[in-house]
């Protein structure tokens, strides 16, 4: 009887063991990873916040002076996302107006979602100061924005058991400043019936410890009974942090936990591939796992950042112990074991869900751009045009070096190495009307490759300086003109019948994000770029595809 029952046992045991590998197997054979890759959303996507509902996540980004405005992406398992629209994309808003200046505009958005709504929180920069809209669709449409009475920068939103919202905000109340960079978060609760904030306004800290500078991102929960308060610290550059409080009652007292920060990647020194940690926000899973989504930079081959601040995922053990004077807190674990951003973690314990890919080449096929195109300020006029799998662009007086909405379209570079194409076709005899491709950082940092009086024509603008760096003529007639980044320097080949590499090549780190000299907050965008530079015209460029592609590109020989 024993030797049965043992033996029965050995075969479930090894029944159970099979099982699960070819569980295992077949999940590989499926091609479903157990792994995930960081940045989770590349390119320009600072100040991440993620909400759920249900079994979808959402999450927002700061956008600043690019139009439609705080893109929103939608994933069902935390690696995978897509866009799914924009908090702003009417026109008739005109947030980002001509005069925004590099970096102004839409600042740190805050999602939420609340009994069947969602809300975005945020600042916008440059004018009216704090507002939210809502939808019921994160897709849109959202609404006409509420304005909110409110100093400073960075609001979120958080609703108490009882119901009651309260708007935390970043700011120093006491108007004294007793050392350098001291701000703050403070609380206050918002009537959404009235849709003003109501009752008495509290500052909650001004950072994790003394000297601790530009308090700054806040998001308030409640997580085992206790009320939290995450926020950023340092600056969103080397020295960013994530801090967290804990408190027994939401107005307080809020202490610092005795680990902050819970993340930053300052103490990694000034070579670490990935550092500028910060301005976090975290959502649970219904299978109870917490996850943290933080801004972060990839140093390039020349060891800077070239394409801005990025959202990156982590996961986060929360743990409850007794301090050394008997009281119950809290303890919070970023990436338990390493201590940073991972760059490659095991996923979540969620469904994998890969979504469609956009693919390289955009035909214009459609009657609309698609959704990750991007504008510099709102269009107020119609100055471009799709038809015939063709996108047509009027030549207007604006460029680029101004704080207008010239005639440029273009999309987030997502890695450093890359080749971007534009197969065209222009001819104009003025030499001061031209058209071609772009990358683009700043109005002071930027290059153009166009076609200018019948040739191709390599343009750098350097702190504000104009130089044209290089020329080649070129036969009439359809013509591709390429952007090719090594990781380290930008080449350029026009191809009108036979490639031609241009005999010039541009430091990358025109675009860089060194010393915040080229613009700070937003990101490096690269696409389709027409001017008549100051004066009137009625000429129009016609594209006929543009093309994106990243990793090493192999040189075209002349």
């Amino acid at each position: 009887m024993i030797k049965s029952y043992t033996c029965f046992l050995r075969c479930l045991f090894f029944t159970v063991l099979i099982g699960s590998f070819l569980s295992s197997f077949s999940r590989q054979s499926d091609g479903v990873p157990d792994t995930y890759h960081n940045p989770i959303i590349r390119g320009m996507a600072p100040d991440p916040s993620i909400c759920r509902a249900g079994e979808y996540y959402y999450l927002v980004n700061s956008s600043f002076e690019w139009y439609p405005g705080l893109p929103i992406y939608k994933s069902k398992d935390l690696v995978n996302w897509e866009l799914i629209g924009h908090g702003f994309n009417n026109r008739d808003h005109n947030f980002i107006k001509p005069g925004t200046f590099d970096s102004g505009g839409l600042f740190a958005p805050t999602i939420r979602y609340h009994d069947g709504l969602f809300y975005i929180i945020n600042t916008h920069i440059g004018g009216k100061g704090n507002f939210y809209i809502t939808a019921t669709d994160p897709a849109g449409p959202w609404s006409e924005p509420v304005w909110i009475d409110a100093p400073g920068i960075d609001p979120s939103l958080f609703w108490d058991d009882d119901g009651k919202c309260y708007y935390i905000g970043n700011g120093n109340l006491s108007g004294v400043k007793q050392w350098y960079g001291q701000a703050g978060v403070w609380m206050q609760e918002l009537d959404l019936k009235s849709k003003k904030l109501i009752g008495k306004r509290k500052q909650l800290t001004f950072g994790h410890a003394t000297n601790a500078r530009w308090g700054e991102g806040p998001h308030l929960y409640k997580i085992k009974s206790k009320y939290v308060l995450l926020m950023s610290e340092g600056g969103t550059d080397i020295d960013h942090a994530v801090t967290c409080f804990v408190s027994d009652s939401i107005w307080g007292e809020y202490e610092p936990i005795q680990i902050n920060p819970i993340l930053t990647h300052r103490h990694l020194g000034t070579d670490y591939p990935v550092y500028a940690t910060g301005h976090a926000d975290i959502v649970q899973t219904p299978q109870g796992e917490w996850w943290m989504v933080a801004l972060g930079k990839r140093r390039g081959t020349g060891g800077e950042c070239y394409i801005g601040r990025e959202t990156f995922l982590a996961p986060l053990q929360i743990e409850e112990f007794t301090d050394v004077n008997g009281k119950e807190s809290l303890r919070f674990i970023v990436s338990p074991g390493e201590g940073r951003l991972p760059v490659v973690g095991k996923r979540p314990d969620l469904e994998w869900s890969p979504v469609s890919s956009t693919g390289d080449t955009d035909s214009f096929d459609s009657d609309r751009l698609a959704l990750d195109w991007c504008f510099l300020r709102t269009p107020m006029t119609d100055w471009y045009s799709l038809s015939n799998g063709k996108l047509f662009m009027k030549l207007r007086s604006e460029v680029a070096s101004d704080f207008v909405n010239p005639s440029m379209i273009v999309k987030r570079v997502k890695e450093h190495k890359f080749k971007a194409s534009a197969l065209m076709s222009f001819t104009s005899h003025n030499p001061n009307e031209e058209a071609g491709v772009i990358l683009y950082r700043s109005s002071k940092y930027y290059v153009t490759f166009t076609v200018k009086n019948g040739y191709a024509v390599v343009t750098s603008y350097d702190g504000g300086t104009k130089k044209t760096l290089t020329e080649r003529h070129i036969k009439p007639g359809p013509v591709s003109l390429s952007i090719v980044s090594d990781g380290k320097q930008l080449s350029f080949i026009v191809n009108d019948g036979a490639a031609y590499t241009m005999d010039c090549r541009v430091s990358l780190e025109i675009v860089s994000d060194k010393y915040q000299r080229s613009g700070g907050y937003g990101g490096t965008m690269v696409g389709m770029y027409a001017t008549s530079n100051g004066i009137n015209s009625t000429s129009i460029v016609e594209f006929d595809t543009f093309t994106l592609v990243y990793g090493d590109i192999l040189k075209t020989s002349n």
